[in-house]
């Protein structure tokens, strides 16, 4: 349980470490602990998820006070946190005009930048002269606005025809007007724009919000650049369990319930496993090699881990290339080449490793018999052909995804590594058979 209310001094920072491990009643109680001022910053910063747990368990008077709480973007992201029996649990604690702000939300795909902006903005009309314009934004800031980047003009339509910053409203000359001062080249999105290319967008220009506006240019809000790290924060843990060879969780790892990370692991252990049964297929195909030559065996696991390794860093980096907007799909040729140059480079220096290792081993214990050097140079040639095999297949595989509309990031480096483990048995045992022919084999 939480300590008594004397601990209750709690800050913010001790409750937020303390959060995970809590029940929900021992959230509740460390949140009740919080004075007013810094329990308003602590749920705020709770993800939705937290936000409607804590919402769902408070008293409809308590409840009501802290889903006003929340902008309407936010507010939306709750009620999409919580089961569809409980939207009204939520809702029902709003006034008409809040609700209707969150249906409009509701009504676009989670992922899009229309399910992403906070409808109330800053807006001044383009014949206000500066004092007014600055009247009027003191006006929306006390009513409703919570966020006041920039300024945003907009004719009798809500169109948008421009857009000012504080500073620049603060350092016109009072009598100007806003059209005199406002940048009309704006940059924009349109509100069914992914939130991985909003998400581009910030990172190119740096800024805090952009506008959004719909097919008849009218504009509808504006996503900030808060709302964009929570969202390259959960594109980056998506992805990074996908290329671990798993379906993306929908919640934290402790919110999962047993038997739902089993199904979400369980899909892609059984496609690699029975892909590692290719390998075992393709040794058995090998069977006289290995018989005439037992030592071949003994390189089998480095050969394929080797391509599997290469394959598995190439896959890694061009997903992250795709994510970021650095490569596109017609760049799939100077991929292929750079990649080709990079396996065989890569994999010279492996090959060359191998080799010395198997020279300087038998130097030392006569491990390998006569036809040692053989050997060496049977394993340095599979060395290579299987790291260029491998780092193709891993940039390769992505791109190929992409194309036909699947997510990169299913090109995991586990199923790379599968696929190169079954060639690197076939490239290693042909490139044996025609080097030892006639000597081991």
């Amino acid at each position: 349980m939480m300590e008594s209310p004397q601990s209750a001094a709690l800050s913010m920072e001790d409750l937020h470490e303390a959060w995970p491990v809590l029940s929900i009643d021992e959230r509740l109680e460390g949140f009740r602990l919080l004075p007013p001022d810094v329990a308003d910053d602590f749920f705020i910063g709770l993800s939705a998820r937290d936000q409607a747990e804590l919402i769902l368990h408070l008293p409809p008077g308590e409840r009501r006070t802290w889903v006003r709480v929340l902008p309407p973007d936010d507010l939306a992201d709750l009620v999409q946190a919580v089961e569809p029996e409980q939207v009204d649990a939520i809702l029902s604690q709003l006034d008409d005009a809040s609700r209707r702000e969150v249906n409009v939300l509701l009504a676009y795909a989670e992922d899009d930048a229309g399910g992403l902006m906070n409808p109330r903005f800053a807006r001044v009309r383009p014949e206000m002269s500066i004092d007014e314009a600055i009247g009027y934004l003191r006006k929306q800031a006390r009513e409703k606005v919570e966020t006041v980047y920039y300024a945003y003009a907009l004719d009798a339509g809500q169109h948008l025809l421009g857009v000012l910053s504080l500073r620049q409203l603060f350092q016109a000359a009072p009598d100007k007007k806003v059209a005199d001062v406002m940048q009309r080249d704006v940059i924009t999105v349109a509100e069914n724009t992914d939130q991985e290319a909003v998400s581009r967008l910030f990172s190119e220009h740096g800024f805090m919000a952009l506008p959004v506006l719909d097919e008849q240019q009218r504009m509808k809000g504006i996503v900030t650049v808060d709302d964009i790290v929570d969202v390259v924060q959960e594109e980056a843990t998506e992805d990074i369990q996908k290329v671990g060879g798993m379906e993306a969780l929908e919640a934290p790892y402790f919110e999962v319930g047993f038997f739902g990370m089993l199904k979400k692991r369980i899909g892609w252990l059984l496609v690699l496993f029975l892909g590692q049964m290719l390998t075992a297929t393709a040794m058995s195909s090998f069977e006289d090699e290995i018989a005439s030559a037992v030592v071949l065996s003994l390189f089998v696991p480095l050969i394929i881990s080797s391509g599997g390794n290469s394959g598995s860093q190439t896959s890694t980096l061009i997903i992250r290339a795709l994510a970021l907007g650095e490569m596109r799909l017609k760049d799939w040729w100077r991929v292929a080449k750079r990649e080709a140059l990079s396996g065989v480079v890569l994999g010279v220096v492996l090959g060359v490793v191998g080799l010395l290792r198997i020279v300087i081993w038998h130097s030392v214990s006569d491990a390998y018999g006569e036809h040692f050097f053989l050997l060496g140079c049977a394993v340095a040639l599979s060395v290579l052909g299987v790291v260029t095999f491998g780092t193709l297949a891993g940039s390769m595989l992505p791109l190929v995804l992409r194309r036909f509309g699947f997510d990169p990031a299913s090109a995991s480096a586990p199923f790379v590594a599968t696929l190169v483990d079954v060639s690197g048995v076939v490239i290693y045992f042909t490139v044996a058979s025609l080097i030892l022919r006639g000597t081991l084999l």
